[in-house]
């Protein structure tokens, strides 16, 4: 018996696999930007634009979110907001790939504080994505780590991304998408902006920053932020953190492609662990009894 739902939760991975792949082509963009304006300046400035353009172009589904809705979204904003700015901090002390690892353990954290913190049941088969994911991005990313200060700064900004992806999981309604993300996305402008504190941003040194800039605002920015809160009413959590860890697959690709990076082994075995993963998770076929422990249908309290 074909499941009513499938066909939308397909659409919603293809769109969370475009999300990610965008990311994934903002690394090389972000490090030739951040390499000549401070990253907080960088984070300050483009979150304003995407606040300005969602709250312009979105004015509407805003004013007709319920107060709830509204509260809600700007917690969330708020969590996401100080997940950037201790990702940010965390880079400046440790090395990029490093950073991308201890970034990417939000698969680890998702449905272990599913579990904590809203006694949702795993599925056997998400922990054992979630432990391939982990192999994956660690053959990507790491070639030996310590742990100190930036790496403690990244596992927390890590575990708040988390935090944000079980909220937009339990509150995000695909009504409210609009609303809910533009409000998001302005609550994480005044987080970074009250981070450049007490002289405020610096704009961006010349055009082609200001083109990177436009591009991480509006499409890596605000439209991510759209497409993320849309995904997430159809998508589990613990699915959602496990799509989302292609992103390094495709920065390694787009690496490669742009001739930043070579093609290495490394790279070929933890995309294949990270695809291995999602296919466990999202594109394996399962029967109903599965997609029920894995927490797709949750009420909204």
């Amino acid at each position: 018996m074909t499941d009513p739902a499938r066909p939308r939760t397909l659409a919603a991975t293809v769109g969370l696999l475009a999300l990610t792949a965008v990311w994934g082509s903002t690394f090389v963009l972000i490090k030739d930007v951040v390499g000549r304006m401070r990253v907080v300046d960088f984070l300050a400035v483009r979150f304003a634009i995407a606040a300005l353009a969602m709250l312009v172009l979105f004015a509407r589904p805003v004013w007709r979110l319920e107060r709830r809705q509204l509260g809600r979204a700007l917690l969330l904003g708020v969590v996401y907001g100080v997940g950037q700015l201790l990702q940010t901090w965390g880079l400046k002390l440790i090395a990029p790939s490093v950073s991308g690892f201890a970034t990417g353990m939000y698969v680890v954290f998702t449905p272990i504080l599913a579990w904590l913190l809203l006694r949702e049941r795993i599925a056997g088969v998400v922990w054992l994505a979630v432990a391939l994911a982990t192999g994956g991005l660690a053959l990507l990313s790491l070639h030996g780590v310590s742990i100190d200060l930036g790496v403690w700064l990244t596992l927390a900004s890590a575990a708040l991304y988390a935090l944000h992806i079980l909220g937009l999981g339990r509150w995000s309604r695909e009504a409210d998408a609009v609303g809910m993300s533009a409000v998001q996305v302005a609550a994480i402008a005044v987080i970074c902006l009250l981070a450049t504190l007490p002289q405020g941003p610096s704009l961006p040194p010349d055009g082609p920053a200001w083109i990177a800039v436009l591009y991480m605002a509006l499409v890596a920015g605000a439209g991510a932020m759209l497409v993320q809160t849309w995904v997430q009413a159809h998508l589990p959590p613990a699915r959602v953190a496990i799509v989302m860890t292609t992103e390094p697959v495709f920065a390694a690709g787009f690496a490669v492609a742009l001739g930043v990076d070579a093609l290495s082994w490394r790279m070929l075995a933890g995309g294949a662990l990270v695809l291995g993963a999602m296919y466990l998770v999202e594109l394996a076929p399962k029967r109903g009894t599965a997609l029920e422990a894995e927490g797709i249908h949750h009420e909204v309290p």
